[in-house]
């Protein structure tokens, strides 16, 4: 049995809005309220797509150890989901970084077990790619109605605004080709068997060189540009 650890999630914080919206400066409270729902969504999401898919290609462990489900309760990481992510907010550090628990994937019980372990990595980020797309629609929804019902439009915008970033962050960052990470997983699949165990014997220090890359900035100014391509498109489909 293999896991699908560390569906990890960062975010720079740094609302960006139509000229056309009234900004305002949100607390730290307002700040997590906002978050929270878009995050929770992102990783919960996620986790349910790679056990889906894992289900469909012959593999029902997910699904027999209940995590197929959108109850957030079954994938949350304590540390990794809740304390950790509310600490950097708390300290205003910039950055938000958390994972969420791993999805047991047996890859024996897949039909095709190299090939099928790509579509199985491969569900999770696309899952992100979509949701980012429909926090878009409800920003841009939202957005239509500020003038008539502010009180409730008005969240809706920002918790737009994070549900899109958060998942395009999470789907750029566990594309990123280290092992444990999806991307990882997916170029794994697709090289051939001695260089693909090769490839894996990275797994057990992935985890510290992606802290790595993070710490020294190198992480943000690779995938930076890659967000910002992405990010950029949904925000021209966002006029109000």
């Amino acid at each position: 049995m293999v896991y699908l650890r560390w569906c990890a999630w960062g975010v720079v914080i740094r609302p960006r809005l139509s000229d056309n919206f009234p900004m305002q400066q949100l607390s730290t409270i307002q700040t997590i309220a906002i978050w929270a729902l878009p995050v929770l969504f992102a990783i919960t999401v996620h986790e349910v797509a790679h056990g889906w898919m894992a289900k469909k290609l012959g593999d029902k462990t997910a699904m027999m150890l209940g995590r197929l489900t959108l109850n957030p309760l079954k994938h949350i990481d304590p540390i990794g989901t809740i304390v950790l992510p509310l600490m950097l907010v708390v300290l205003q550090t910039g950055f938000v970084f958390g994972w969420a628990k791993p999805v047991p994937v047996t890859v024996e019980n897949l039909r095709r077990p190299k090939q099928d372990m790509v579509w199985v990595a491969l569900a999770g980020p696309l899952s992100n790619g979509l949701m980012a797309i429909l926090w878009a629609i409800v920003m841009t929804a939202a957005a239509l109605y500020h003038t008539a019902i502010p009180m409730i439009a008005e969240p809706l915008v920002y918790m737009g605004q994070a549900g899109m970033l958060i998942n395009v962050v999470l789907m750029v960052l566990n594309l990123v080709p280290i092992p444990p990470l999806d991307g990882g997983r997916i170029v794994t699949g697709l090289l051939p068997g001695r260089l693909a165990w090769q490839f894996s014997r990275i797994e057990p220090y992935g985890f510290l060189i992606l802290i790595a890359l993070l710490a020294s900035g190198i992480l943000g100014d690779l995938l930076g540009p890659i967000i910002k391509g992405v990010i950029d498109p949904l925000y021209t489909l966002v006029r109000f």
